[in-house]
């Protein structure tokens, strides 16, 4: 019997070093990160303690491969080892100034080796303007890894209450971390924050979106969570624009040679010239990319995200961070604003103009790095990045829209080539479907106000190769509005008069020259093309795609089911779901199967996205 015992124990103790090895890459994101060293006074620094009670209730097992957490060969389960590896390197909360003033008991045994820190950058919720106060205001770094040559930085939303969040800011005192009294400030995050972050995210991600992704969520008693995410660099432009409101040179100086620096290691940008001026001119000519792409794509998915002056919604990269006042639209709302309370946000159609004050703004910065003399922002108002901006917006908007008509890559690139004024000339007239409104007029939402869009214009692209395939001509003006009119549609909407059966027929006339010519320029029948567009505008312009209310239904559904389903069953339906809202016509499908509760758990999503397919 000892010697069996003994032989057992052996087993253990290799077991716990097997794992404790497997897992030590997630292990070692303790705190540690090199921008605290690049840029000293950019954050604030605080102890952590383990928080009790976690639980994983999600854990995203291919993003943790493609981050080198895993193994590729780790299957999708989550094993004891591996769940106390996330809870010992996530569940945490940090020891505050509330905490320190209140002499709060810690035993020590449970405060982290390190310190975490959380950074500062420029909100417009703050009174002072300049970030002297703002950033991080319940989240913290945990870290940095690097994996075949590529580093991730990783934090965590809901780790307790800072100092510069706006309550502290607004009210001049510390709060508790959990304070139920003060929302805005307790530093906590819900379960469902977390749970349709992943979902919307990772949607997000599989379309070409730029945006952060979610690595784990840990559930605590209440519905508190918190979210851990992930991206290979998570720098905002506020954490830039903070130091320039300040007038801090050299602070300035450190953070963007830092974001360089991390740009170039990582191999996402190439021969970055070592020479200060023509490093920096390079750095404003890769915002100018930057903004002008993903701007375009905003707008051309209708993709809310509150583009401001103060570059806090949105990475250096312009990729999502905050899921909490995301919107993607399944028409163009473009009067869609966001009540935040103390003001409505930005529309839609005005991300445009806050792109490229953003833009604006880097170049005053460039310039200060330069010629270490700030001058002012208004200086910059016909700066060449900026006629840049708009030359490479108006590009990716032709790009956009010649993608989503159904041509493919090569004839996309011919047409913008050789043929782009009927490109143009086209978007021009779609553009006057996708923004017609409603004559209802403007009204009240949930969450803000909005004036319906009417048109559909997804479904035009869908159905209308098709029914040129099938009969080469024209159809009529009553079927085009059958086929374009939303459910926000009114009969007083859709009156066909002379000036809008105009422009039914100039739509068709315009698309069918696009066509031509790209059958021409191919050197194949016009047939052959309009079946390939058939094909692909079918997956491209999908009839049930996401918004982001069908987010909230089915995150509202998943989180009643979920007592009976594990953190892999979530991950599942994530993957099924993800792979089903996928608009990629050349990636290849789902091949997973769901267990019956799954699968009629992922039938009620289908139903709540075709539902709300048309709405915000």
């Amino acid at each position: 019997v000892d010697k069996l015992t003994m032989s057992k124990k052996a087993i253990d103790s290799q077991s716990k070093a097997q794992s404790d090895e497997e897992y030590s890459r997630i292990c070692k994101i303790d705190g540690r990160h090199r921008f605290k060293e690049a840029v000293p006074g950019s954050y604030v620094d605080y102890p952590a303690r383990v928080r009790p009670g976690g639980k994983v209730a999600f854990f995203n097992f291919q993003l943790a491969k493609e981050m080198g957490l895993l193994s590729s060969q780790h299957p999708s389960e989550l094993n004891p080892a591996l769940q106390k590896s996330l809870l010992d390197t996530f569940a945490l909360i940090i020891i505050n100034e509330y905490d320190e003033l209140h002499k709060t008991k810690i035993p020590k045994d449970q405060i982290k080796p390190y310190r975490y820190m959380a950074t500062r950058y420029l909100q417009q919720q703050h009174a002072s303007k300049t970030g002297l106060t703002s950033g991080d205001g319940r989240s913290i770094w945990n870290g940095e890894t690097t994996y075949q040559g590529k580093t991730w930085d990783v934090s965590s939303c809901g780790t307790g209450a800072t100092c510069l969040s706006p309550a502290t800011s607004k009210f001049h005192r510390f709060f508790k971390s959990g304070d139920p009294s003060i929302s805005y400030g307790c530093g906590y995050s819900e379960i469902d924050e977390g749970i349709s972050t992943v979902f919307f995210s990772e949607v997000m991600h599989s379309n070409h979106v730029k945006t952060e992704r979610v690595l784990a969520v840990i559930e605590f008693e209440k519905g508190f969570s918190i979210t851990v995410r992930a991206h290979s660099n998570l720098l905002r432009p506020s954490h830039l624009f903070a130091p320039l409101k300040q007038n801090h040179y050299e602070h300035l100086k450190q953070v963007v040679d830092y974001y360089i620096q991390r740009q170039s290691d990582n191999g996402a940008w190439k021969n970055v010239p070592s020479e200060p001026a023509k490093k920096y001119q390079y750095f404003l000519a890769k915002m100018v990319e930057n903004f002008a792409f993903v701007t375009a794509k905003f707008e051309d998915d209708y993709i809310f995200c509150w583009l401001d002056w103060d570059g806090d919604n949105v990475l250096m990269d312009g990729g999502i961070i905050d899921y909490g006042s995301i919107r993607q639209f399944g028409l163009f709302h473009h009067e869609y604003r966001y009540d935040d309370v103390e003001k409505f946000s930005t529309s839609i159609k005005e991300q445009r103009l806050k792109s490229r004050y953003t833009v604006q703004t880097f170049a005053q910065l460039v310039d200060y790095l330069i010629t270490k003399h700030k001058k002012p922002i208004h200086d910059y108002s016909s700066h060449a990045s900026l006629l840049e901006f708009d030359r490479q917006f108006e590009d990716r908007k032709d790009h956009n829209l010649a993608y989503k008509i159904g041509f493919n890559a090569e004839q996309v690139e011919r047409l913008l080539a050789a043929h782009r004024s009927k490109i143009s000339k086209f978007r021009k007239i779609f553009s006057h479907f996708e923004r017609t409104k409603a004559l209802r007029g403007p009204y009240k939402v949930a969450d803000g106000i909005t004036w319906d869009a009417i048109f559909c214009m997804r479904d035009i692209l869908r159905e209308y190769p098709q029914l040129l395939l099938n009969n080469y001509q024209h159809i009529s003006n009553s079927d085009f509005i059958s086929i374009i009119k939303s459910s926000y549609a009114k009969a007083k909407d859709l009156v066909i008069n002379p000036y809008r059966a105009k422009k039914i027929h100039e739509f068709q006339d315009l698309y069918m020259d696009l066509v031509k010519t790209v059958a021409k320029d191919s050197g194949v029948a016009e047939s052959k093309v309009l079946l390939e567009m058939t094909m692909r505008s079918s997956v491209i312009n999908k009839f049930d795609r996401v918004t982001g209310d069908s987010v909230s239904c089915i995150i509202e559904k998943l989180l009643k089911h979920r007592p009976k389903l594990s953190p892999e069953e979530i991950y599942e339906l994530l993957a099924k779901f993800v792979n089903y809202q996928n608009l990629d016509p050349e990636k290849s499908k789902y091949t997973g199967k769901l267990s019956p509760v799954q699968e009629a758990l992922f039938k009620s999503f289908f139903k709540i996205v075709t539902e709300c397919r048309e709405g915000i």
